[in-house]
């Protein structure tokens, strides 16, 4: 019967569109230990919810989530693998986020999967259910669960879907036989992912400096971008996509989700610097993108034309520079005043 139902989910969780399923046991993490030392190094900047003590407790043993836990199915679906898309006038969105948003999309087809066993169980069973959301180390989990590896760039890689995927997670208070973990490092001698890396942010140990990365620093960070920090960014204006596009493996990305194909108009263009916060919540209402807020967006997408260096973006730049809104009004005064000593040396050279 155990077996049956195994299969008997893996089926269902294809059918809902999860190209990857595996289970994995409760026990706890035996890598806790580097996420301990991440966090004691600060590489996790300000999110200091990774830190609390509540988190770390839970994090180190999935039944202080869910005590009756007895087994964990780990899941993946695709994004879009949009890497070679991008059109001459458009700024950079990282690929996963060009659709809807996974955090509205993803748990109400986990919870149909909950809803499948409850029913093939006949019974009720203790569950917790997460998608980049839960006090779990998920790419662990996911690697014990036989879905992939733990790339150079702390990515997990599956051998035939690459790495363009969301995880996910059920934890089960139902017993399931545990998948074999994959314990081949398939990275081998490649180090195309950190030489690319615009900001050399990924460490020895596949973990990253969350302090240097672009991801972090246009969606996490909700402060000023620091100045050194702000060229590296390049014309990313949210998380990034370098690592993935360099990496062989992600030649073998599987075809998008439907909710997950390129929704959000395109191109975005230097004029959305004047767009208004209820412009901004119109053309943002299920996109991953409302989670950088009107400020952080226009924040990036300044530093982002300030690297372009495009003379015409001047004018539109002087008028974001009298935002009311203080975080992008100094990012704008930045990229206004580069691209003038931009200007300025161009023409020395001229002379």
């Amino acid at each position: 019967m155990t077996a049956a139902l195994k299969q008997a989910i893996k089926q269902k969780a294809r059918q809902l569109g999860f190209i990857l399923a595996g289970v994995s046991s409760f026990e706890p993490p035996t890598d806790y230990n580097i996420f301990e030392e991440w966090l004691d190094q600060n590489k996790h900047g300000t999110m200091n919810y990774l830190a609390e003590e509540r988190s770390r407790i839970r994090r180190a043993d999935p039944k202080q989530i869910l005590p009756e836990c007895k087994s964990i199915l780990v899941l993946a679906m695709p994004y879009t693998k949009a890497f070679g898309r991008r059109q001459k006038a458009e700024f950079q969105i990282a690929s996963y986020a060009l659709g809807e948003d996974y955090h509205d999309v993803i748990p109400a087809r986990l919870k149909l999967i909950v809803e499948f066993i409850e029913e093939q169980l006949g019974h009720p069973i203790p569950n917790r259910y997460y998608t980049d959301s839960g006090p779990i180390l998920e790419r662990e989990l996911a690697q014990r669960a036989g879905l992939g590896w733990i790339g150079k760039n702390s990515m997990l890689i599956n051998p035939r879907a690459g790495s363009t995927f969301f995880l996910a997670e059920i934890l089960l208070g139902i017993e399931l036989e545990p998948d074999e973990a994959l314990s081949t490092d398939h990275c081998g001698t490649c180090t195309r992912c950190i030489q690319a890396c615009p900001t050399q942010c990924i460490l020895p140990n596949r973990t990253l400096d969350a302090r240097h990365c672009i991801s972090y620093l246009t969606i996490e960070l909700k402060e000023e971008i620091p100045d050194e920090l702000r060229a590296p960014t390049r014309d990313w204006i949210f998380g990034c996509d370098v690592c993935q596009q360099v990496c062989p493996w992600n030649r073998f990305s599987q075809k998008a989700d439907p909710a997950f194909e390129p929704k959000i108009p395109l191109p975005v263009l230097s004029s959305d610097l004047l767009m208004t916060p209820v412009e901004f919540n119109q053309r943002f209402k299920k996109s991953p993108l409302k989670r950088a807020k009107r400020r952080g967006y226009l924040r990036n997408l300044a530093v982002a034309v300030g690297n372009t260096g495009n003379k015409n973006d001047v004018p539109v730049l002087e008028q974001a520079e009298k935002d009311d809104e203080p975080l992008v009004s100094a990012h704008a005064k930045w990229a206004k005043e580069k691209l003038e000593r931009g200007l300025q040396s161009a023409l020395i050279k001229a002379d």
